[in-house]
Parts: C-alpha cells; sequence; structure tokens
C-alpha cells in the first residue's frame, strides 16, 4: 500500500521544452535593430526579400545534416494527411531551392533574394546549442561565375562593418570545398559509395577548433562516445588514410596570414598525399580561389578584411565550390572566465546541385547565412546594440471604474496615442498601491492619475515616476520641495499631452 500522502495537482506543469528559447522585449529589440541594419546592405547588394514557409515536403528539403543512419535524423517530422512526410525547415538554403525550382521559368535571372526566420534541429541541445535558432540568408541563384562567391563575401564584409564591428576586428574567410574534395579522392573516399563517410570527415575537420585532436581521431575512425554517452558514428578510416588526413589537417589549420600562393598551397598538397601533382579538383579550386582574391582585391577589400584561408570547412554535405566563414577575432570571456576568441558568425558558400535536384538543367548558386542570435550576442559584449528594454507605457491608473471614468481615461490614452506616445490604461482589479506596483514593473516613465475631484475639473495629476525615486535621496529641505512640485503636479487635461512631452523630454535630458 503506498504511503506517499502528497497531495496530486490536476493542473499542468508549465514547462519549456529543452532548447527551444523565450525572448523578452529587449532580446526581441536588439534582434530587430541589428537585422534592419542587415537588411539595409543587402537590399544595397540588389538583394530583395523571399520568405517561405517554416514546413517542406520531407524530400524536397533533402538529407544534408549529419547522421545519415538515422530516419529524419536532425529534423522534425510529421506526416500529413495525405501520407506525405513534411519536416520543419532546418536552414533557409534547401527551402530556397525549391522555391527557386518551383518558380523558375518567373523569376529573374540570375535571382538574387535574401530571408530571415526561425531554423530547427534535432539535435541534442547543450549550453548555447538550440534546437530553434534564426538565422538571415542572401543568396545568387543562377549565376556560375565565381564574381558571384566574391560580391557575397564583400557583402558580408560590408554588413559586419555596418553593424558597428570595426576593421580589424572581423575577417571574411575562404577556401573550396574542391580542394578537400581532392584529398578525399587521394584518400580513397571519392564516389558516392563513400557520400556519408566523407561527410563525417567533413563535420570532424570542421569541429578541429572545438574538440582536442584525440577526440577529432575518435570521429575519423571508430567513432566517439560524448560524457552523457551519446555515440557518434565514425569514418571508419584506416591508420593510413588517417595519418594523410592529418598532415593534411594541419596543413589546413596552420596560421595562414601569409599571402595566397597557388604555387605553395599545389607544393604542400602534393607532398603531403604523396603524388605528383595536386589532384584536379584541387586544382580548380584554387584556380577559382585566385580569382576571387583578385576580385576582391580589385574592389579595394584588403586582406584584413577578406583572405583566403584552408582552415574553413563548413559542414554541410551540399557544398560544391567555395566556401566562407565570417569570423570575430576580438576575445571575449569564456564561463570559466579565460579569454576565448569569439568565433564564427556565419558562413557559406556554393552549392551548385542543391536547385538542379528538382530540375533538368544545372543551376549553379552561391549565398551567405548570419546566425542571427551568436552575431546579437558579439554586437552586445561590442555594446554595439543596446540591450536595454523598450521604454515603458506612461500610465493611467484606474481610480474609479464606472462607466464615466473609464471612458476619461480612454480619451487621455487615445489622446496620447494619437501624438505617438505609448501609453495604456491599467485594466486590472487591484488598488492605487498595486497600481504603482505594476507601473514600476512596466518601467513606466509616467503615471497619469485622475480621481473625482479633478475629473470634475476637467484636470489630471501628471506623476514623474522616475525624478520621484530619487526623492528620498535629497536631504535639502528647500530642494526636496522643489523637485516635488516637478514630480508631481497638475494640468488641465486639455494641456495633459504637453506635459507628458515636457516630462519625457526632461527625463531623456
Amino acid at each position: 500500500m503506498s504511503t506517499d500522502n502528497t497531495p496530486r495537482s490536476d493542473k499542468t506543469e508549465a514547462r519549456r521544452p529543452r532548447g527551444l528559447p523565450d525572448r523578452g522585449p529587449a532580446d526581441i529589440m536588439a534582434t530587430e535593430a541589428m537585422m534592419a541594419t542587415i537588411r539595409e546592405v543587402y537590399q544595397r547588394y540588389g538583394f530583395d526579400p523571399v520568405e517561405t514557409p517554416f514546413l517542406e515536403y520531407t524530400d524536397a528539403l533533402g538529407k544534408f545534416l549529419p547522421d545519415q543512419d538515422r530516419p529524419n535524423a536532425g529534423v522534425f517530422s510529421l506526416r500529413d494527411d495525405d501520407e506525405q512526410w513534411m519536416s520543419l525547415r532546418y536552414d533557409l538554403t534547401a527551402p530556397l531551392a525549391r522555391y527557386c525550382a518551383e518558380n523558375w521559368q518567373s523569376l529573374p535571372k540570375p535571382y538574387r533574394s535574401y530571408r530571415a526566420g526561425w531554423v530547427f534541429r534535432n539535435e541534442k541541445p547543450g549550453p548555447g546549442r538550440f534546437r530553434q535558432f534564426m538565422q538571415f540568408d542572401a543568396d545568387t541563384v543562377g549565376a556560375a561565375s565565381v564574381a558571384a562567391d566574391a560580391e557575397i563575401c564583400m557583402m558580408a564584409a560590408d554588413t559586419m562593418e555596418a553593424l558597428g564591428i570595426p576593421r580589424g576586428s572581423y575577417v571574411i574567410k575562404v577556401n573550396n570545398r574542391k580542394i578537400l574534395d581532392g584529398v578525399m579522392e587521394a584518400i580513397g573516399l571519392g564516389g558516392e559509395e563513400n557520400a556519408a563517410r566523407r561527410l563525417i570527415v567533413l563535420r570532424a575537420l570542421d569541429k578541429a577548433d572545438k574538440f582536442p585532436l584525440l577526440e577529432i581521431a575518435k570521429l575519423l575512425q571508430n567513432g566517439r562516445l560524448d560524457e552523457s554517452g551519446d555515440f557518434t558514428k565514425g569514418a571508419e578510416l584506416s591508420n593510413q588514410q588517417l595519418n594523410i588526413l592529418e598532415r593534411a589537417r594541419r596543413f589546413f589549420t596552420r596560421d595562414w596570414e601569409k599571402a595566397f600562393s597557388i604555387r605553395i598551397y599545389k607544393k604542400y598538397l602534393s607532398r603531403i598525399l604523396g603524388v605528383a601533382e595536386a589532384p584536379f579538383a584541387a586544382s580548380d579550386g584554387l584556380e577559382e580561389l585566385e580569382t576571387i582574391r583578385k576580385l576582391v582585391r580589385a574592389a579595394g577589400y584588403g586582406p584584413d578584411r577578406i583572405r583566403i584561408d584552408p582552415s574553413v570547412v563548413r559542414g554541410l554535405e551540399y557544398y560544391t565550390g567555395p566556401v566562407f566563414e565570417a569570423e570575430l577575432l576580438f576575445e571575449v570571456k569564456d564561463e570559466d572566465g579565460k579569454p576565448v576568441r569569439f568565433g564564427s558568425v556565419g558562413g557559406g558558400g556554393r552549392y551548385d546541385g542543391l536547385v538542379s535536384r528538382f530540375l533538368s538543367e544545372p543551376v549553379p548558386a552561391t549565398g551567405f547565412s548570419i546566425g542571427v542570435s551568436r552575431l546579437l550576442a558579439a554586437l552586445q559584449a561590442l555594446g554595439k546594440v543596446s540591450t536595454r528594454p523598450l521604454d515603458g507605457p506612461v500610465l493611467v491608473l484606474a481610480m474609479d471604474r464606472d462607466v464615466t471614468a473609464m471612458a476619461s481615461y480612454q480619451q487621455m490614452v487615445a489622446a496620447l496615442r494619437a501624438e505617438g506616445l505609448r501609453a495604456e490604461i491599467y485594466l486590472g482589479s487591484a488598488g492605487m498601491k498595486a497600481q504603482m506596483k505594476y507601473a514600476d514593473r512596466r518601467a513606466s516613465p509616467i503615471a497619469i492619475i485622475q480621481g473625482s475631484n479633478e475629473r470634475e475639473k476637467g484636470t489630471a495629476q501628471v506623476k514623474d515616476l522616475i525624478l520621484g525615486a530619487t526623492l528620498s535621496a535629497t536631504k535639502d529641505r528647500e530642494e526636496y520641495l522643489a523637485l516635488q512640485a516637478k514630480a508631481q503636479f497638475e494640468v488641465p487635461v486639455s494641456g495633459l499631452v504637453q506635459a507628458i512631452r515636457d516630462v519625457l523630454a526632461r527625463q531623456r535630458g
């Protein structure tokens, strides 16, 4: 017989799903301000907005995330009433590919668009790792020339500076997936049959700055068991393959502050791979990088802003050519208080095969994606965006609740709103003390008080809540009385709007 006498509640427990964040007013307002700046830069480059739905048919999204051995891995999926599977989008690029293919005949070509929105990953959440996050993308679809890639890099650099990130505190790093493909081919991982293993290798290399080398080696061979007991399948590389790839990794992750040189790059690759000449794919990738370098330099973007850097990998499978990453170079404190470089806030690359999955013609494409939350955190660390909540509304207290009184309060807030001022009536049932506490929690700068006496006279009391909060610190009696007269005074209702404007102007200095 149970001895548990704890009362049981029939109420549903309020609980937020793991990895799905709530957001408050300050975060939302700061995000909108940042995105307005990004949008202005994208539009200046001639990109137009487009929006796609959160849900797409699963087969249209494609399978370009890791964990290939699990059905619907990495995405949240449901079955529609017509038995077709749909999934929440995991990025904004795959839905754009579907949109372009479906509307290809009517779109201008090349098609330049930007879009912002929430994306979803069915992955294990952790510190700084969410299942829902926002991205802000810009893409050019239908341009095969690497001039389109160069332009994306220049736009990314301009975006960083428009947001107030000073030159020298960021860099747009550029590499080419074809070089990595050449290395994969040289170690026997070419062909469709090795696509899953190649993706595991790419994602392992992409984590080289986050995991110790021993953990990267586990991902490249038999797999990795993390601290929670979750197992990540490895690429099953042989020791010989691992040795070659490790030499390539050291080459890719070295300090590449020096000027880019195709000749030196080819020499190093040939030596690492033990071949007379660098693989064709790698050589082709190098030529594209040299073209990008010439284009961005001609436009006035030096290596302090855009530079060739072989450490850029990008973990998504659909990249086919140049890849880029926006990295912030300044330091912040980690959880242990140690200084660390802030790191990547965005990236992208060329994905020539994504749109042509739907069409019988090749459709080249390239694009860039900003991680909105991460970039916002960086701007907050630099002091470039305000974390202060939106100013609270002017609050009209409900001293009486009969129809005549409420009509008078409505007239006052309507007049304030008509002049562009935030205002609200207290619509709860509490008394004056609780209403003043509500005003404090709403960060209201001013309270308007009208009882029956004021209503008969056609006046209202204006209470400066910010000045009033400082009165207790004033010791001089004459000064106190002067400030008290400013902190609360009576005005005709006809002059209420101007009185509120005067108090707000005084508060703002």
